[in-house]
């Protein structure tokens, strides 16, 4: 079979998956363009208001549907109050409960007035939120407002004893987005002036035909587009669709890009893979609780995802249980290693605790300095796993100063373990000094060259922050550098659930009935930094790589080099762990669309191949792994020590 046609397949494969980005109006040409062609210039959209991970408060975990003005303003009041606001939570978030009805015939949305008098009117179809909105503008917030991508709710497709649900007839209880996209942006976003909008995914699965409350005539059916436990059968590109449609509507209705984006669809139809070009934020996983073990599941979902995230665009593991359950004032080190798990993987920090009775010691854990400036690190690289068991993790972050690293270890397991952190797991020199800062106590640990042990109790972690001399002192690996590097084609030819993810005990219908829970989110086999996809050594021909990318073959990676590097250096070859071993790979580099260099075809028992480019004045290489033969499982690559470096290395372009 000829690689004509694995191409072709393979852009069949994407288009049915709903993978590859068209823009607006696109083409049916442009909708069937080979995903490996160089496109020349760095394609990921810029949009939106989220230079750095969104940070605020959002009312769904402390109140659910019960929220109201009071409660709202009791915490917006707090965040001022105790400085957290000028640490960076600016957005206050209306999550599900608000909506009173949608006004027929003419479809505007009605506040629950009842619980948020301001927004009161003597006509009641004409309730406004802008009076709230401008309350919090007034102490210098931002104001964020939910909704959902279907025509029903959350709370209306999974109600609780006390939920507090739209009222009225049939489509007066239709308050979700679908087909109101323009009219209901429109109002939020113009008349109310909100900041922020959550779009949540229920509409989309609980109102299927055979749901009781549809049987029963509370609901007009809805087809089920999630299927949770089955990414075969969820419809990926319609999902990604709506989606779409709700972010070039923002984009119409603010040019400026004043506005936030957030996906809610809980890390299904493999939103993991395209969130990025679509939303601001997307959640990659179900919603999290205040128990360690869901605390845990929903980390994993992000922890390997390291090369979807980056400025504007981020990986959502969901809002913080920081002061819950586990997390409470009673269990300080799990909540200290929660919201540290959050800052260095470059997540959202937004606060799902009533602040109005929060203890100082959990305002401390929330309004950590270091902390968050990990996190709000201008640069925006996720952190990336150094070292990784069922028991202990080292997950450690490029800054944006070149020596700094801000590094988290922490104890996953039940018992006492020491912990052995290294100069090599840093990228640091061996034989310097690196310096040790502790990021929650705020003070100087002795240095240490080569490598220093810690102690962690069970739940308990470290953040650091290291500063040394880079082990390439005159560039820096790709691996250390994720947020410039976007993935355009990721290889998977068929979508499976990552077997990675923790999963708890309580999933599903939250009782041990049944088989348990099994992988559900997508995205196994995406590239990877320091990694292969499947989570194995960067090993060719029995060399092994500490650094690199490891991929699958018909891949292209985008990097964004800004004119800052001279040079491109890499091993390339198929990996030993390949499940494929009869094809041939050829990788290829190209800058700004001109092809700078590339290997012959290489095959799985070729030793590893140097792989050098001249890349001064280019501002984006783009790094194609191009597979040759009829393949009949996923072929993976290694872009090994892939490095991007100041001046020529000799030694690096010798075959």
């Amino acid at each position: 079979m000829n690689s004509g046609w694995r191409l072709s397949s393979s852009v069949l494969v994407m288009l049915a998956a709903g993978l590859l980005a068209v823009a607006p109006g696109g083409t049916r040409a442009a909708q069937l363009r080979d995903p490996l062609q160089p496109a020349g210039h760095w394609t990921e959209r810029n949009f939106g208001d989220a230079p750095r991970p969104p940070m605020g408060w959002n009312s769904w975990n402390a109140f659910h549907t019960r929220i109201d003005e009071a409660k709202l303003l009791g915490s917006a009041r707090v965040i001022v109050e105790s400085g957290l606001r000028d640490l960076g939570y600016r957005y206050i978030n209306i999550d599900d409960g608000w909506w009173l009805s949608r006004h027929q015939p003419d479809g505007r949305m009605v506040v629950r007035a009842g619980i948020f008098p301001s927004a009161f009117n003597r006509d009641p179809d004409r309730t406004s939120f802008r009076p709230l909105v401008d309350q919090l503008h007034a102490m210098h917030l931002k104001a964020g407002i939910y909704t959902d991508i279907g025509r029903n709710s959350c709370s209306q497709g999974y109600p609780q004893p006390d939920s507090l649900l739209p009222i009225g007839t049939i489509a007066e209880r239709e308050v979700g987005l679908y087909g109101h996209v323009h009219q209901d942006l429109a109002l939020y976003f113009d008349e109310w002036g909100f900041d922020y909008i959550k779009v949540d995914g229920c509409g989309l699965n609980a109102f299927a035909p055979d749901r009781p409350a549809v049987e029963a005539g509370q609901f007009r059916a809805f087809p089920a587009y999630v299927v949770p436990d089955s990414i075969n059968q969820t419809r990926v590109a319609k999902i990604r669709a709506l989606y779409t449609e709700v972010r070039d509507e923002l984009i119409r209705l603010r040019p400026a890009g004043n506005f936030v984006f957030s996906i809610c669809n809980w890390g299904t139809a493999n939103v993991r893979a395209w969130g990025r070009d679509v939303g601001n934020l997307w959640r990659t996983s179900d919603d999290i609780d205040g128990h360690w073990a869901r605390m845990l599941y929903n980390f994993d979902s992000v922890a390997t995802r390291e090369l979807y995230s980056g400025p504007g665009h981020w990986n959502d593991p969901d809002m913080l249980e920081v002061g819950h359950g586990d997390f409470d004032a009673h269990h300080l080190a799990a909540a200290r290693t929660h919201f540290a798990l959050w800052a260095i993987e470059d997540a959202p920090l937004i606060i799902g605790l009533d602040l109005r009775q929060a203890p100082q010691s959990l305002l401390d854990v929330l309004g950590a300095p270091e902390v968050i400036a990990v996190d709000q690190d201008p640069a925006g690289n996720q952190g990336v796993i150094a070292y990784d068991s069922d028991d202990l993790e080292i997950i450690v972050k490029q800054l944006a100063k070149r020596d700094q690293k801000a590094v988290v270890i922490f104890n996953r397991g039940t018992e006492p373990v020491k912990a052995t952190l290294t100069a090599a797991q840093l990228k640091f020199a061996v034989d310097a000094p690196i310096a040790v800062r502790d990021l929650w106590r705020r003070r100087d640990l002795g240095p240490f060259v080569g490598e220093t042990t810690f102690s962690l109790a069970p739940r308990a972690s470290m953040m650091l922050r290291v500063t040394g001399r880079p082990e390439l002192r005159d560039g820096v690996y790709l691996s250390e550098m994720p947020a410039r590097i976007y993935v355009a084609a990721d290889g998977i030819r068929a979508l499976q659930a990552d077997p990675q993810i923790h999963r708890p005990v309580y999933m599903g219908d939250g009782t041990t009935r049944g088989a348990g829970p099994r992988p559900a989110l997508a995205g196994w086999g995406g590239p990877r930094a320091d990694s292969t996809p499947y989570d194995n050594v960067l090993r060719l021909r029995g060399e092994t790589f500490r650094s690199g990318i490891g991929a699958l073959a018909n891949s292209r990676l985008e990097v964004r080099a800004l004119g800052e590097f001279a040079r491109f250096t890499a091993r390339v070859g198929v990996d030993d762990s390949s499940l494929e071993r009869a094809t041939r790979v050829r990788f290829e580099v190209y800058g700004d669309g001109r092809l700078l260099a590339q290997s012959p075809k290489l095959a799985f028992t070729d030793p590893p191949y140097a792989l050098a480019a001249d890349v001064k004045g280019v501002d984006t290489i783009e790094l194609i792994a191009r597979e040759f033969g009829d393949a009949h499982a996923p072929t993976l690559v290694t872009w090994g020590a892939a490095a991007l470096t100041q001046a020529v290395s000799r030694a690096a372009e010798t075959p």
